[in-house]
């Protein structure tokens, strides 16, 4: 009985179960609600049962749910599929009784919590179980170790705490293992030979295991958003068959060991944002497949490798180090490869007596500073008519921007905000830049100006706009800006020659929650962005997204969350505190970014006519989770079932940004 991807709603009847032989009932992306009746498991013969994507519950006693329970008449059930469907239960134990025939059981965010049971082990048949995006706590119980015929095993996003049981490591048929996004902790096992496992975004932390060359089958592993402290083991490099390798953020350090190249399969290897020294090895450039390389924020000096698969790379790779040097290209220093050795002993001997006496200095300067600092802490930025010139960046002058644009020509026009004018411009050395021109008649440009280039000045990211340089004179300022060829999300939204799959829509909004979670916590001072908007969510060649246009990006003091401001973003992305107060924090930038995932997955403005003070952007998706999702995204980009349960959960989480 196939009835999915309809609009129908209501209650689920009891009499379905009057068809005692159905085998097959498909209900899926509906409308139904109410609670999911306990008839069903009159249905003795039923094989799947596929309810996902809808708005149903459970009834709950103490112990479980009841609908579960009912369920131990289905002998013969193979497919329970619920995901998507507020069941707001525990995990039952009465599944034990469906050990013979289950296979795959989904129910990824059902607000499920409670332990996960011991019976769980019972399920001998089971090929996949998702319990992904609930509540589920406490430890993973190690009876999972039973179930010896699991290929796909899946906890992500949960709240489970404690060491991964050894037990899983006698499970040789699972490919697929992820228990990403949890409270896990301890040791790494070396003993998790799976195709696939994903342990990100948990507190695993101590030495990554030495033996963990030892793995035979092994095709991905995310490690990264741990604690692992220690060097990176040459035994890696026994890994013949890796393909993907994600170690970032995490406090890894040592260099990045020559082995690492013998893994010839290898097609993405991310060590960003760790502390990791030393030299890039040579012997990288063996990994012929190697298509994606991450080494930024790191504290790597000498020369970046330059041949084999490193001439694909750009800056964005290496980014934030120590001392790196090479090509341009890669906007790092060149390299001197040609320094007398008794240089070298002058270096040598200027760090043994003179850098030290050079260091009292500078932390007597530094305390000076601080003393200014806290002296001025109530005080808010200071506008000045002549800002002073920011000592670390090698200035522009008005005469080369002029000849980069060919004199500001219209044709080199990209665009104008509320503080000025955008141009393409191309500098002496051939490099493609946007200039920012600011309006010089405004005296709010100034005050952006000046803002803009403290923060902008200080923030390296990959997802974040960067400045090059900037020119300031009396009566004229400019940033000169990282050129993103494939201009703005905007573009790309309501453009009839332009287009986004939901794939890329997805990458782009994690790219621009990348951006954020960095200006509010990448470090000591928060910055809040203000202006969050398509038209500043700017694409390179890639379609990597990067945040730019920080004219009313504020500066907030440390323990200060919140700072009052006169300036005001754009209407219909800014929080509703902020517009009528003038009152920003943190949270500002949240409730934009819920917006802004609205508007990239519907295609629909918030200040569009169709909306007005009785419904709003927000209730007008609110309304279509219970009324049907399909009604409100773009038509565009879905183009399979299973691709509505994405977009739900997208809205979900945008409801929850903007409320």
């Amino acid at each position: 009985f196939y009835l999915w991807g309809n609009t129908l709603s209501g209650s689920i009847p009891d009499s379905i179960s009057n068809a005692s032989k159905l085998r097959i009932l498909e209900l899926e992306l509906n409308l139904f609600s109410g609670l999911i009746p306990n008839a069903l498991g009159n249905l003795k013969s039923l094989e799947i049962l596929s309810l996902w994507s809808n708005n149903l519950t459970t009834k709950t006693s103490i112990h479980e749910s009841s609908f579960f329970k009912s369920l131990e008449n289905c002998r013969y059930l193979r497919f329970l599929l619920l995901s998507s469907n507020p069941l707001n239960c525990v995990l039952p134990t009465s599944l034990s009784n469906l050990s013979k025939s289950l296979e795959e059981f989904k129910v990824e965010a059902c607000k499920i919590r409670g332990r996960v049971p011991v019976e769980i082990g019972s399920l001998n048949n089971a090929i996949y179980l998702d319990f992904s995006n609930n509540e589920l706590s406490g430890s993973i119980p190690r009876t999972i170790g039973r179930l010896k015929n699991i290929q796909l095993l899946d906890f992500t996003g949960n709240k489970l705490q404690g060491p991964i049981p050894h037990e899983l490591c006698g499970l040789k048929r699972l490919y697929g293992l992820s228990l990403a996004a949890n409270e896990l902790d301890g040791p790494l096992p070396a003993c998790l030979d799976i195709l696939e496992v994903n342990l990100s975004s948990n507190h695993f932390n101590g030495s990554l295991p030495f033996d963990i060359g030892k793995l035979k089958v092994i095709t991905n592993l995310d490690l990264s958003r741990n604690f692992f402290s220690s060097d990176i083991p040459p035994t890696f490099g026994s890994l013949q068959d890796l393909q993907v390798l994600l170690l970032s953020h995490n406090r890894l350090q040592g260099p990045i060991a020559e082995s690492l190249g013998d893994m010839l399969s290898l097609k993405v290897l991310d060590l960003s944002n760790n502390n990791i020294s030393g030299f890039i090895p040579k012997s990288l450039e063996r990994l012929s497949y190697l298509k994606n390389f991450d080494v930024s924020f790191n504290i790597l000096e000498g020369e970046i490798p330059n041949s084999g698969c490193f001439v694909n790379f750009t800056a964005k790779s290496f980014m934030n180090n120590y001392a790196l040097c090479g090509s341009p290209r890669l906007q790092v220093q060149p390299c001197k490869n040609n320094i007398p050795r008794q240089n070298n002993k002058a270096l040598l001997n200027a760090f043994k007596y003179i850098i030290p006496v050079f260091g009292s200095v500078i932390i007597v300067v530094a305390l000076i500073i601080v003393y200014k600092k806290w002296k001025n802490k109530s005080t808010s930025l200071a506008i000045v008519e002549d800002p002073v010139p920011i000592r670390d960046w090698r200035r522009i002058s008005y005469y080369q921007l002029s000849r980069a644009t060919s004199g500001f020509d219209d044709n080199n026009f990209l665009g104008s905000g509320s503080f000025g004018s955008v141009y393409k411009g191309i500098l002496a050395e051939g490099t493609e830049v946007a200039v920012k021109v600011f309006n010089s008649d405004l005296d709010e440009a100034f005050r952006s100006f000046d803002v803009e280039c403290e923060v902008m000045g200080k923030i390296l990211h990959r997802n974040l706009v960067k400045v090059i340089t900037c020119c300031s004179t009396i009566d004229f300022k400019a940033l000169v800006l990282e050129f993103m060829p494939k201009g703005s999300l905007e573009k790309w939204l309501y453009s009839d020659n332009h287009a986004l799959n939901l794939l890329q829509r997805i990458n782009i909004m994690i790219d621009v929650a990348s951006a954020l979670e960095y200006l509010h916590f990448g470090f000591l001072v928060p910055v809040v962005h203000c202006d969050l908007k398509p038209s500043n969510v700017l694409l390179d060649n890639d379609k990597v997204a990067h945040v730019g246009d920080f004219g009313i990006a504020k500066l907030l003091g440390e323990g200060d969350s919140m700072k009052q401001t006169l300036t005001l973003a754009t209407v219909g992305y800014m929080e509703p505190e902020y517009g009528l107060a003038g009152i920003i924090s943190v949270k500002s930038d949240v409730y934009s970014y819920g917006i802004l995932l609205m508007e990239t997955f519907t295609r629909r403005k918030p200040t569009d006519e169709y909306f007005s003070r009785e419904m709003d952007m927000k209730h007008w998706v609110k309304t279509s989770l219970s009324n049907g999702i399909n009604s409100v995204m773009d038509p565009n980009i879905v183009q399979e079932k299973d691709e509505y349960i994405v977009i739900k959960t997208i809205m979900e989480l945008a409801l929850d940004c903007s409320s």
